[in-house]
């Protein structure tokens, strides 16, 4: 009995690892530091198409008006790399951690990127 449980176990595993359309290059959780007030940061997500399919980024959501995302509308092939830039605003002082949604076409579950940081 406890072997089937192994199995069972395993296989969970595989299909979760094979469910991920995307690996992110630069990480999903990025601290882009000490930003001073009132000057925006740009940092870039970048990642490779692990899908075995063309993905599209249908959208890209964030949390509030101070994080603005960009991106790119384009066909992206299996193995091929983009990147989606965040912008953060930098407009109210003190620590802030930010989450981004990102849609891919034909995936059910979007990807959730973080950015945080401190405005001085």
């Amino acid at each position: 009995m406890n072997l089937f449980f192994k199995i069972l176990l395993s296989s969970f595993v595989f299909l979760a690892a094979q469910q991920q359309p995307v690996q992110w290059l630069s990480g999903t959780d990025v601290d882009i530091g000490d930003l001073k007030k009132d000057q925006p940061k740009t940092t870039v997500f970048s990642f490779v198409n692990t899908s075995g399919k063309v993905l599209t980024i249908d959208n890209v959501r964030s949390t509030c008006g101070c994080t603005t995302p960009d991106w790119e509308q384009l066909a992206i092939p299996p193995g091929d790399t983009s990147a989606i830039e965040i912008t953060y605003d930098a407009a109210k002082e003190g620590w802030f951690r930010k989450k981004i949604t990102v849609y891919f076409s034909g995936i059910r579950k979007p990807e959730k990127l973080f950015i945080q940081g401190y405005v001085e």
